[in-house]
């Protein structure tokens, strides 16, 4: 093991000796050994495996907000299930047993059980 560090050295030292100092360091920035390399490397993965995702994830909900409609049964973060019958910019007004209403802010939204549409259609074949 350590003759392989020496023998390293020894190129490093041979490269820089002939000339070739220049084409060297960009070659030693791409080594696989340099600390530099292994941490942009780090915040690639970091990037593609947590917050790339996290940032979808973050979009889409934010489009599931701003398409709700009256009719649409969602649950909250608190795990309340309901019927939205009304709707403002910041609060829904949520149905969650007969003449039961709700009012929660459009944040606390979980997600989306079933679009009104959906049901109503379902609700006539019956």
């Amino acid at each position: 093991m350590i003759l392989v560090g020496v023998a390293y050295a020894a190129e490093a030292f041979a490269q820089d000796s002939a000339g070739g100092g220049a084409g060297g360091g960009i070659a030693q920035l791409f080594n696989m050994q340099n600390p530099l390399f292994l941490m942009i490397a780090m915040l690639a993965i970091f990037y593609f495996l947590l917050i790339r995702p996290q940032q979808k994830k973050q979009k889409e909900h934010k489009a599931m907000l701003t398409n709700l409609k009256k009719g649409d049964i969602i649950f909250t973060a608190g795990g309340i299930h309901g019927k939205i019958t009304g709707l403002t910019d910041t609060t829904l007004t949520l149905e969650v047993a007969d003449k039961v209403r709700v009012k929660i802010n459009r944040s606390a939204v979980g997600g989306l059980l079933a679009k009104g549409e959906a049901i109503e259609k379902d609700s006539g074949k019956e």
